[in-house]
This record gives structure tokens, sequence and C-alpha cells, in this order.
């Protein structure tokens, strides 16, 4: 029975096991990477889209010429 086996070694693994990032850890990292890549997309676009207003506005129509 190989359970048996960790019972005791808890410090030994934390000692093994310590500096190193934990699952869960790395999960929340890659959550928060992705989602701050996602928030400069949106604000790139954003940008964008404020950039191709502006000039479309400054351009004016024929309506505002006469």
């Amino acid at each position: 029975m190989a359970f048996f086996g960790l019972i005791g070694n808890d410090k030994d693994l934390a000692q093994q096991y310590s500096g190193q990032e934990s699952a869960s850890e790395k999960a929340a990292r890659k959550r928060r990477e992705n989602h701050h890549r996602n928030a400069k997309a949106a604000d790139r676009q954003g940008q964008a889209w404020e950039a191709s207003e502006r000039s479309r506005q400054d351009r004016g129509g024929w309506w505002r010429t006469h």
C-alpha cells in the first residue's frame, strides 16, 4: 500500500517544493495575464474607433458646406 508511504513526509515535501509556484497560483496568474491581454486589445480597438470617428466628423459632409 503506497498510501502509507506518504504519511510523515510532509516536511520533506515542503522543503522540496518551497519557492515553487503552486498549480492554483499558476492558474490565477494565467487568468490575470489573459485578462490583461484582452484589456489591451480592447483599449487599442477603442482608440482606433475613436480616431476613425474623429476623422469622419472632421471631414464633414456636403450638408456642412451648404
